[in-house]
């Protein structure tokens, strides 16, 4: 018995010896890359802040303290996290084909999204990228304009009742809005979040997406007996199954509706695309538009439908993506504008010559004559990037210029510090859209800028985004002056899945119409 646990004990020294050598070489072999001091077994994981804000403003912190190398590493134990902001060693991640896995953090968002476009890896997420592009063809954006003009003038009436009042925060205003547009534009259905914020559907999505991100801080909810008994997986569970099944009830009625006028069984999204009317100057009534899953029903792989799994899982994931996201740039915008009115003036002025006193409905050629608006937008993106990193595992050994980074490592792109890189954005803290003005953008290295990931796995729906905030933002600034009631410190940026200013964004609105 004695000679037993001697021989047992004896095993485990080795095997423990074994990897802390093990574990000492993978050290060196990244000695180059800069970090703070780490220590054996625990890494760094004892010195990073436990709260969103603190977590965030100290790799900002790390960011500035190597500029010049545009790179530190940090130990999470013995899982190395390399975080990357310059444009030269982020191509090398975004660019190349190899390195297409997103990373373990993702996982969280896989009992809601399942293996989606954004989730997915290898040949699953090459085939499911070649069948979903087709529905982001410029004629469904075109419907779209239509869900944009219904949904922004709720959002103007409702904005309306705080005109000459005190204070307040119009970042709740700007999310729900955004939440209808991505309902009706995913699934063809409106939630009337705005005018029903207290409905459970809405309290759902923004609960979901609260949990996923406190689970991701907090490791020890990472296991999943843990987060079940005493953890918040109850709730979690609760929400899931409120917003799968309003997604799942959805799918059905849809699919009821498409067999019922479904004359030919064959017919492909190109074949919906090549007869369906385009016209850009024409606002579209909703029993003529089409949604993102009308195109999934026509959508086939290898001449089979996709099954309602698979539909409800893109369907989740354009709602998760086009929700938080674009609500996150266009407050962000909204700030910017409000606290440089002779900005805002030229953006008002550029509207004006556009619409005159008319206060007729938005079409497709009005959001492409918004040049202006568009470079404010961008500039916005680059100073609060709503996503504010990329994650990708490393399957394989790589170079990023004199840094070698071995395979089983996470990769980070930080776009927050990569679009304040001097060299490509002098003075990178001021508000200048002049930047994104034709002739400027074009001298730029093209990966200095991602603010939707670039490269094969670059956001799909990009375009959609930049005109869903156009339109949001254009219905504000012909209706209103905002004026802006914080300096840029007190936002104080969260960076977690999403870039969101802790304490809201507070303006006063003046009326511009009478």
């Amino acid at each position: 018995m004695a000679a037993g646990v001697i021989i047992l004990f004896a095993v485990i020294i080795v095997l423990f010896t074994i990897w802390i050598l093990q574990n000492e070489k993978a050290r060196r072999r990244v000695e180059k890359i800069p970090g703070p001091p780490s220590v054996p077994l625990l890494g760094n994981a004892h010195q990073l802040e436990t709260t969103s804000r603190k977590f965030f403003n100290q790799l900002m912190g790390y960011s500035e303290v190597w500029k010049d190398e545009g790179a530190f590493k940090i130990w999470l134990c013995n899982k190395l996290t390399v975080s990357f902001y310059k444009a030269e060693h982020v191509e090398v991640l975004l660019q190349s084909s190899r390195f297409l896995d997103k990373a373990d953090e993702y996982k969280f968002l896989h009992p809601w999204l399942g293996t989606g476009l954004l989730t997915s890896t290898g040949s699953k997420w090459h085939s499911r990228r070649k069948l979903l592009t087709p529905s982001f063809h410029f004629k469904i954006l075109n419907d779209f304009v239509g869900v944009f003009q219904d949904q922004t003038q709720t959002l103007v009436r409702r904005l309306d009742g705080m005109v000459d009042k005190e204070p307040f925060n119009i970042s709740n205003f700007i999310t729900l809005c955004a939440l209808d547009i991505i309902c009706e534009t995913a699934m063809g259905r409106t939630i009337d979040a705005q005018r029903n914020s207290d409905s459970e559907y809405v309290r759902c999505v923004n609960k979901i997406t609260e949990l996923i991100l406190q689970r991701q801080r907090t490791p020890w909810f990472w296991p999943n007996l843990l987060y079940n008994t005493i953890g918040y997986g109850k709730e979690h569970d609760y929400c899931l199954n409120v917003l799968h099944g309003f997604t799942e009830k959805v799918i059905a009625e849809k699919s009821a509706e498409f067999s019922k006028k479904q004359t030919d069984k064959n017919k492909t999204v190109e074949d919906v695309l090549s007869a369906h009317a385009e016209n850009e100057g024409v606002y579209l009534t909703r029993e003529n538009r089409l949604a993102f899953l009308d195109m999934l029903l026509y959508a086939k792989q290898d001449g089979k439908p996709m099954s309602s799994a698979d539909i409800r899982e893109e369907v989740d994931t354009f709602m998760f993506e086009g929700h938080d996201t674009t609500a996150s740039g266009m407050n962000w915008l909204v700030h910017l504008l409000g606290a440089n009115p002779d900005i805002q003036k030229k953006v008002q002025d550029e509207l004006d010559s556009i619409f005159g006193d008319s206060d007729r409905p938005l079409t497709m050629k009005d959001l492409k004559q918004m040049k202006y608006l568009e470079c404010c937008i961008k500039e916005a993106l680059r100073i609060f990037p709503p996503v504010p990193f990329y994650a990708r595992s490393l399957t394989e050994d790589c170079k990023f210029g004199e840094f070698d980074v071995p395979k089983g490592a996470t990769a980070i792109v930080s776009t927050v510090a990569l679009h304040k890189d001097t060299r490509y954005f002098p003075n990178p803290e001021k508000f200048d859209p002049d930047r994104f003005l034709p002739e400027h953008a074009s001298k730029r290295h093209p990966y200095a800028y991602v603010p939707f990931s670039a490269g094969p796995r670059n956001c799909i729906g990009q375009k959609f985004a930049l005109l869903e905030e156009k339109a949001l933002l254009s219905a504000i600034l012909r209706n209103f002056t905002v004026v802006s009631k914080q300096t840029r410190e007190e936002l104080c940026p969260v960076g977690d899945l999403i870039l969101r200013p802790e304490r809201g964004i507070q303006v006063e609105l003046q009326a511009r119409r009478k």
